[in-house]
């Protein structure tokens, strides 16, 4: 018998009605188990020629694990794993086993909730606020993420970045690198501790994550430190033309360590510079100037463009001129290289991109983390983007730099041998 009841539920003032986002729940969980499902035949079909003395399959199906919920970008995912049963046992006492790669065995969240965490804590989230803000995200389902948690994974980490810093270099080659420290407002003790982070572009035009430590401010000693190491693991051939800012620490290691690679300054941190030395209500006209320069078509048109910004503010504003002129050289350097890589060598975006949202953290979250922990999610939040930065334009010029063609304002030149007959 059926009882009506005129009693209606309330939503509760936490509960979010949203059902878009449970038809995509249940949409994920359909595809999660039909590609569960599919890898387990496969992996079937490629056993098939296994048999038993009796000509029986040797492995077979042996019904699914228990259902376990699995957390996701968009939520909680319930899906089983498929059980394979090997019927036979080697002489060995080995069986064949059946592991799921989109499923690993005590999996409970995706890798990319756990590549979030990085991003939360930079952009001001402290650790015990991860499970709130990943609520607010998923829902209150949201993963466990108590500071033990925390840990356990900070303990991957810090392997990963050990296998990453042992990683063997000699196959490698760099034509272009780019350099910066980057500070943070996190806990990173109180000697003015900074990420010092290296990248390099391959000659197919793929920018790599090359080295990366936490150093003494940018000092010459601790970037010493960090190329000697790349050099050490197989990085023997010198970069075509490294970039960077004024940081004097870099360049003195750089001709060092590598005395044969270009400098190209930053014209980001140059420009900056030479407006701090200016009143505020010149400062528009001043940088239009400077796009003048580094904008320029060809080198020839930059220097112009510099002679011409020396005689414009050079009166009134001399200290700012000298910025500029001291420097002339090292600012232009880029004009030597393809024309296609202007844009990639003028300045240390791939770095400064990456932490424009998390230079400044809040003081809230301020001593939440040590040193280490710190480190190792600046080195995953780096690992994350390097997946996004632009590849170079016109790939597989640079290698012919050295044997027997140079570029003279972005455009090939053939080096002819002076002793070559005519």
């Amino acid at each position: 018998m059926n009882e009506h009841s005129n009693i209606v539920p309330l939503r509760q003032p936490d509960e979010i009605d949203d059902p878009l986002t449970n038809i995509l729940r249940s949409g994920a969980r359909q595809l999660l188990a039909q590609a569960v499902e599919m890898e387990a035949e496969a992996f079937l079909a490629a056993m098939k020629g296994l048999k038993l003395p009796d000509g029986r399959d040797r492995l077979v199906r042996h019904g699914h694990g228990p259902v376990r919920t699995i957390q996701t970008g968009i939520g909680a995912v319930e899906v089983a794993r498929v059980k394979i049963r090997d019927r036979a046992v080697t002489s060995d006492g080995e069986r064949i086993r059946f592991t799921s790669a989109i499923l690993p065995l005590w999996a409970r969240r995706t890798k990319s909730l756990d590549a979030l965490l990085p991003v939360l804590y930079l952009r001001g989230i402290s650790t015990g606020d991860f499970q709130e803000a990943l609520a607010a995200l998923l829902g209150k389902d949201a993963p466990n993420l108590s500071p033990g948690v925390v840990s356990r994974l900070t303990t991957e980490w810090q392997l990963e970045y050990e296998r990453w810093q042992k990683r063997d270099l000699s196959a490698r080659r760099y034509v272009y690198v780019w350099a910066d420290g980057v500070f943070l407002q996190a806990r990173m003790e109180d000697h003015s501790e900074c990420m010092l982070v290296l990248i390099g572009a391959t000659p197919e035009g793929k920018k790599e994550l090359i080295g990366f430590q936490v150093g003494v401010r940018e000092s010459k000693q601790s970037w010493h430190e960090l190329l000697v190491e790349a050099k050490t693991r197989g990085l023997k051939i010198a970069p075509e033309i490294a970039v960077g800012d004024g940081a004097l620490g870099f360049w003195k290691a750089l001709d060092e360590v590598f005395p044969a690679t270009r400098h190209q300054r930053c014209w980001v941190h140059k420009t900056a510079n030479i407006l701090n030395k200016v009143a505020v209500s010149v400062q528009a006209s001043m940088k239009k100037d400077l796009r003048e320069v580094y904008l320029a078509s060809n080198r020839a048109s930059a220097e112009v463009a510099i002679d011409v910004f020396a005689e414009k503010y050079g009166a009134k504003y001399d200290k700012a001129v000298e910025c500029l002129t001291k420097d002339r050289d090292a600012m232009l350097a880029f004009y030597e290289f393809p024309a296609e890589h202007w844009d990639h060598l003028r300045t240390t975006n791939p770095i400064e991109s990456v932490f424009a949202t998390v230079r400044h953290r809040t003081v809230r979250t301020k001593g939440s983390l040590s040193s280490t922990t710190a480190k190792l999610m600046v080195f995953k939040l780096l690992c994350a983007a390097s997946k996004t930065w632009r590849r170079l334009k016109g790939t597989n010029q640079l290698p012919k730099v050295s044997a027997g063609v140079r570029f003279e304002n972005g455009i090939e030149v053939i080096q002819v041998p002076e002793n070559h007959a005519a």
